[in-house]
């Protein structure tokens, strides 16, 4: 198995709650990293990530914007137990970010959005190869599901232009005919929606 290199975050973005960013603390300290955090002009926060046996840290500015503490990183990790620490924060936080792995001869571009992967991708000197990308099951069968409703919609007007067309063709009347006309309008109209 290849050894990976570092780990790059880019544009990670992290919003938390008070609650949220107690339990942020708390994860870390967890992880035994070295933890402190520094309380900044209006309210902001500046948490120090330190792995003491790698010798590595990292600095992590969180604003405090109206209701919430907002930070956006950009770093590139190399020890393992700070790597997997922000790897579960930017999961377990609902963080969005592009995460590259880098290996000697390739990089792994992890997508998150909303702490879960959307899409992995393999990058070489050949070039890219998609991996992995999240599908929207739940919207797709939603959107089958709607597409069998309007199938059954289209099925029951045309069932009822064949009857108006029928009591139209035994109409003798020129009031009843321009009714059915009318009917049979709002029906065209409505098929043309349908099945755009």
């Amino acid at each position: 198995m290849a050894k990976r290199l570092a780990t790059e975050y880019v544009n990670a973005k992290l919003q938390l709650t008070a609650t949220e960013m107690a339990g942020f603390i708390r994860l870390f300290e967890e992880q035994q990293i070295h933890l402190q955090v520094l309380v900044l002009d209006g309210g902001n926060q500046e948490l120090v990530l330190e792995d003491v046996a790698g010798r590595e840290e990292v600095r992590l500015t969180f604003e405090r914007r109206q209701d919430y503490y907002v930070c956006v990183l950009s770093c590139r990790l190399v020890g393992p137990r700070l790597t997997n620490a922000m790897r579960k924060a930017v999961s377990a936080f609902r963080g969005n970010a592009i995460v590259n792995r880098i290996y000697s001869h390739y990089t792994m571009i992890y997508h998150y959005r909303n702490g879960s992967v959307m899409s992995i991708v393999e990058q070489t000197a050949a070039g890219e190869r998609v991996v992995f990308e999240c599908k929207d099951t739940a919207l797709q069968l939603e959107n089958v599901y709607r597409s069998r409703l309007i199938e059954r919609e289209i099925g029951l007007i045309n069932g009822a232009v064949n009857e108006l067309l029928d009591l139209r063709n035994q109409a003798t009347a020129a009031e009843e005919i321009g009714r059915i006309d009318e009917r049979l309008a709002d029906m065209t109209k409505k098929l043309f929606i349908l099945e755009a």
